[in-house]
């Protein structure tokens, strides 16, 4: 392929030589495969939505009662930013800086994620205190479904990058290597578009 045709993720450039043509097809397969993922969401979105009502809510709290907006806002900044970070990871393997580099940028990736989990996983505590668990109403099962899902997907992203830090340290930045890396891009990209629409579709559509 030239590199005219380049597909979302690490894009490496035709000096990395088989890597940047593996990475094409792969990363344009890896997106194909994402999509399932995406109906997956888009079936709970959908769920969510015709709960959204005084029947699906049961008489039991809602979102004026259970979402503490900074926290979310906290957790965008963190999902967002750790998002920005990747392309530290995407450089760094692109230009050749060093291994180093590319784990450094990973960590922060992983930091990031990981203060974005802290939060969820508290703002979860805190709802099911105030009566918010999944069987006290249709609009709160699928909500933590969504939420949920959504906060393992960057689970399995954190324990990805993980991998990723101890391979580079095992094999080195080979051809195999960099390829895994650009996936995990579009995944951790991934996870960011569907944040932006749970941002803006679970927790600020209610409450306006």
């Amino acid at each position: 392929m030239s590199e005219t045709n380049l597909y979302p993720g690490l894009n490496l450039g035709g000096g990395h030589g088989e890597a940047h043509e593996q990475a094409e097809s792969t990363v344009f397969g890896f997106w194909v495969f994402l999509m399932s993922d995406l109906i997956i969401f888009g079936i709970l979105f959908a769920s969510y939505a015709s709960y959204l009502d005084p029947i699906g809510m049961a008489g039991g709290p809602g979102p004026q009662d259970l979402f503490d907006m900074k926290s979310v806002a906290i957790q965008t900044a963190f999902l967002l930013v750790g998002g920005t970070a990747y392309a530290g990871v995407s450089l760094a393997v692109k230009y050749e800086t060093g291994r180093a580099k590319v784990i450094g940028w990973l960590l922060v990736c992983a930091t990031l994620g990981t203060g974005f989990l802290f939060f969820e996983v508290k703002d979860f505590i805190d709802q099911a205190g105030k009566g918010g668990l999944p069987q006290a109403s249709g609009w709160l099962s699928s909500y933590w479904a969504l939420v949920g899902l959504h906060g393992i997907h960057v689970l399995s992203g954190i324990i990805w990058i993980g991998a990723m830090a101890a391979q580079i340290l095992r094999r080195g930045l080979d051809d195999v290597v960099k390829v895994r890396l650009s996936m995990l891009g579009v995944f951790w990209h991934f996870l960011d578009l569907i944040w932006v629409g749970i941002f803006s579709f679970v927790f600020l559509v209610p409450l306006l």
